[in-house]
Parts: C-alpha cells; structure tokens; sequence
C-alpha cells in the first residue's frame, strides 16, 4: 500500500488560498478529511464526521464544500460504487485502488508500471482511473 502524507490545517489552508477558494472553517476540515484519510470517504461519510463538531453544519455545506474543491482540482470523485461518489486527494503520488467487496474499504495500491504504454497511438490520457475489486487481505483470512 502507498503511505499517505498528513497536511496540517495551515497547509490545506495555503492550498485553498493558491486555488482562489475563499477560507472556512468547515471546508478546511471537509479538505483535511479527504486528504488526511484513507477512507475515500463518501459525502455523508464526511458529514457523519464533522456533525458533532459543526452542529449547524448541513449536508448542503458539505456538498458545495465538495464540489468546489473538485472544481479548483484539489480532491476528485472517485467513481468505485455506482451507489455513493468518493473523493481523493489530487496532489499525490499516481496510485490505483482496491476495494473490498465485503467490508467496503478502499486501499491505495501502486499503479501497474508502465500503464501509459497501454493507451493505443493517437490517443492523450488525461486521467486514469484503476480499481481492483475482491477480498481485502483481512476479509480473505476470515472467509
């Protein structure tokens, strides 16, 4: 699996600020989950967490708080289940992922080498996007 960095609420701060995003309090900590975590947590995931913190907080905040850090192409929607989107953070290593399809957790996995020499002459990549799908290492041992 691929260690993650951990961003401090200044420096997610810093990259909202470069991104043209006006400051809140409550878009830094949607930002500090998504880019602090190794969920890939889902929207009411994130609300979930922050409710307790934020009481007045609704799901709206969470969504438009979503949408504009997608849109400034810091975190992007990860399209694993056809039920709930996703998010992840932009700005990191080029990895794929694994989900299991009984606990439901996502795994940051390396990306296959080479993975650009898949794509036929002619073609530009703009993204790619690899999910695996089974047991995890911990739901394999107990099946």
């Amino acid at each position: 699996m691929i260690p993650k960095a951990t961003y401090t609420d200044a420096q997610l701060a810093e990259m909202l600020t470069k991104a043209g995003i006006r400051l809140s309090a409550q878009r830094i900590a949607v930002f500090a989950i998504v880019a602090n975590g190794s969920t890939h947590p889902t929207a009411d995931e994130i609300f979930s967490e922050l409710s307790e913190r934020y009481p007045s907080l609704s799901r709206t905040t969470i969504y438009n708080s979503l949408h504009t850090l997608v849109d400034a192409g810091l975190i992007r929607q990860l399209e694993i289940e056809s039920s709930n989107m996703r998010y992840d953070l932009v700005p990191q290593q080029l990895h794929s992922h694994f989900m299991c399809c009984k606990c439901g957790r996502i795994y940051d996995l390396p990306m296959p080498p080479d993975i650009e020499n898949f794509v036929a002459n002619g073609f530009t990549t703009q993204s790619i996007d690899l999910c695996f799908k089974g047991l995890c290492h911990n739901c394999s041992n107990n099946h």
